[in-house]
């Protein structure tokens, strides 16, 4: 069977995945930090340092007059924080992408650290050709990252190997240890999480005060779809990463028109998703309807 395209809808879902931690921004969710981090230099990355300008950095055309160019930017709202080199200080880890133009996508850990009051990168090490980042966290002076990459026979696209891989700091260099694979991506990765609707795709509204919900469990997704209860049946496929969601049943209870036009959108997007796969820290559920392309954003309830 071949693998299903990941061209259209996509769920983005912040949560806790059972066994590892989500990613959180440093203590009272500090905007000014993360601003410090959109607008840092950062070294070890196309071969020098890049300087980001409201999280983004772009370089000359490869070839003069061409489109095709280096660029490099911040992953959003990824930010794990502890203390790594054991001097009582918090350092702060971050996501860099790197992109040359083509489909690749190279991801780096970036360490920053305080120094005369302003975040700085010390450190910078590669993580790899589009890595799923499910999670991390900073324990007992380690970085770990929880992944999705690539195992033996799979396509640079579409990785399905676990791993949970570690990197601890010294000075200003970045050292990854010995990683532990964990086996291969499943529906078991799911089960037990919820999230809650933060952001409907492009221009659509989400109204004010409505709440959606998914969970997984037990076979089956459920949760509040805008206005009423719903579940489903959930199923995987041939291929890691492949599921498939049945026709949704649910309560039939009358609400405001503009949470009823919420709950309808919602179930028809969730009727199209046929993969689920991981950035950084988010969950992402993918699908196909006609030649429609959107994104729906949840955060961990």
């Amino acid at each position: 069977m071949s693998r299903q395209p990941r061209h259209v809808l996509n769920l983005l879902i912040a949560a806790g995945i059972a066994g590892f931690a989500a990613p959180s921004l440093l203590a009272g969710n500090d905007p000014d930090s993360y601003n410090e981090f959109a607008n840092a230099r950062y070294q070890g990355i196309e071969g020098a340092s890049v300087q980001l300008e409201d999280g983004r950095w772009e370089g000359e055309p490869y070839a003069p007059g061409g489109a095709s160019r280096p660029a490099v930017g911040l992953v959003e709202h990824f930010v794990l924080n502890g203390d790594l080199d054991g001097d009582g200080e918090i350092e702060a880890v971050v996501l860099l992408w790197q992109s040359s133009g083509g489909s690749g996508t190279f991801d780096h850990v970036a360490v920053m650290k305080k120094v005369d009051g302003d975040w700085l990168n010390v450190a910078t090490a590669p993580l790899g050709d589009r890595v799923q980042v499910r999670g991390g966290a900073i324990n007992d002076g380690a970085v770990r990252l929880d992944v999705v990459q690539q195992g033996e026979g799979d396509a640079a696209c579409c990785p399905s190997q676990l791993a949970s891989r570690n990197w601890t700091l010294a000075g200003d260099r970045l050292t990854e240890q010995e990683s532990r694979i964990d086996g291969v991506l499943s529906l078991s990765v799911l089960e037990g999480t919820e999230w809650v609707l933060t952001r409907l795709p492009q221009d659509h509204h989400l109204p004010e005060g409505a709440e959606v919900t998914v969970g997984f469990a037990e076979g089956r997704i459920a949760g509040d779809s805008g206005c009423n209860r719903f579940s489903a049946g959930l199923t995987g496929g041939e291929i890691p990463g492949e599921v498939k969601i049945g026709p949704a049943m649910g309560t039939r209870m009358a609400c405001p028109e503009d949470q009823m036009n919420l709950e309808a959108e919602f179930l028809d997007l969730l009727g199209h998703v046929n993969q689920f796969s991981f950035v950084a820290g988010q969950l992402v559920l993918s699908g196909s309807k006609e030649t429609y392309s959107y994104a729906l954003r949840f955060r961990s309830r």
